[in-house]
């Protein structure tokens, strides 16, 4: 039987552990302590919890200021609002100063439930890779949720790490440990490779066991680090079956896609396929249903490994000695597109 924990409750239970071992832990948010599980905090430790009400922005600059005394500080709200809301705040008090805050948002991607596209945080993580400084963290299950939050109060800097809503399947057992900035290999595999964040990580394992069933052999990564990215799993991944597909509950640009194409390209380029939001904001419903109709569920995943599989077969790297100037001429190209040059 498949286990499911939802991670904003292992979240807080982890809050509170952590409490108990380090008095200089405090824990802030946004009128929002129920939903994101702080509250379990804020009942053990009433003098080191700080509720900032519907004041997103001014929480984040709370939290500077507490860090700034030399507190080790956890900053909650919805993915949504931590994001979007507080954005010039992260970069003026968080990331220019290297201030240990560690902003941990629940309500991430589109399964909120059926609050709609005003709080479904689809450009977080986008947001946050953006700023100097900061780690990027999203765990696959509620096991690597606590590690993640106990290895978060012991990093010093600032950190984001982006949890859900609902309960989802466990897909580690008890005596996972998580290394920040590392990949894990979940499945072997020498056809195509998935890598995987968040709920994604076990639909690509659900989808890998499907696939096998036709012959194909899937390695299956999950990179809960976006930032700082392991670079070396995504080569050794490209270099050893030759064929990428990235599944990920976010907007395509500016992601978990955007960051491996980016080292996949400069390092070794091979056909690709992304298992995403694509460019377009989500209606309200349940969280399977969006699931499904926004194409992030595992046979959506199958269906990206078939077509980067088709790419595989015709793909032809050039040769090494020709390689630096194909790259000239693909941006010879590009920049007669850009002065209209057609």
């Amino acid at each position: 039987m498949t286990i499911e924990i939802s991670s904003r409750e292992t979240y807080g239970k982890t809050l509170v552990e952590l409490g108990r071992e380090n008095q200089n832990i405090v824990v802030l948010d946004a009128d929002l302590s129920r939903s994101t599980m702080t509250n379990l905090f804020a009942k053990e430790f009433p003098d080191r919890f700080f509720q900032c009400g519907l004041a997103e922005q001014n929480m984040i600059g709370i939290a500077a200021g507490l860090a700034a005394s030399g507190k080790t500080v956890f900053a909650s709200t919805f993915a949504i609002f931590a994001s979007c809301r507080c954005f010039d705040q992260l970069r003026m008090c968080l990331s220019q100063p290297q201030l240990n805050v560690k902003v941990v948002a629940t309500h991430g991607g589109i399964t909120i439930g059926e609050d709609g596209f005003s709080h479904q945080a689809i450009e977080d993580l986008a947001l946050f890779c953006s700023l100097p400084g900061f780690s990027v963290v999203v765990p696959a299950d509620a096991i690597e949720t606590a590690e993640v939050i106990k290895s978060a109060a012991a990093t010093h800097g600032p950190i984001y790490v982006r949890l859900g809503r609902p309960k989802t399947p466990l897909v580690y057992s008890q005596s996972y440990q998580f290394n920040l900035g590392k990949a894990i290999t979940m499945r072997q595999g020498k056809d195509i490779t998935i890598i995987a964040i968040g709920i994604m990580v076990a639909k690509a394992l659900e989808a890998a066991e499907a696939l096998a069933a036709e012959g194909i052999d899937c390695c299956i990564i999950n990179m809960p680090t976006l930032k700082p990215l392991d670079e070396e799993a995504i080569i050794k991944a490209a270099s050893e079956t030759g064929a990428i597909v990235v599944a990920e509950e976010h907007l395509a640009h500016g992601g978990l896609g955007s960051r491996v194409a980016q080292v996949v390209a400069g390092e070794k380029p091979v056909p690709m396929s992304f298992v995403n939001l694509k460019n377009t904001y989500a209606k309200s419903g349940k969280a399977e249903e969006l699931l499904q109709r926004y194409g992030l569920t595992a046979k959506d995943i199958e269906a990206a490994v078939r077509a980067v599989s088709s790419k595989k077969k015709t793909f032809h790297m050039p040769p090494s000695g020709k390689l630096s100037q194909a790259i000239a001429d693909i941006r010879e190209l590009k920049d007669e597109e850009d002065i209209g040059l057609h």
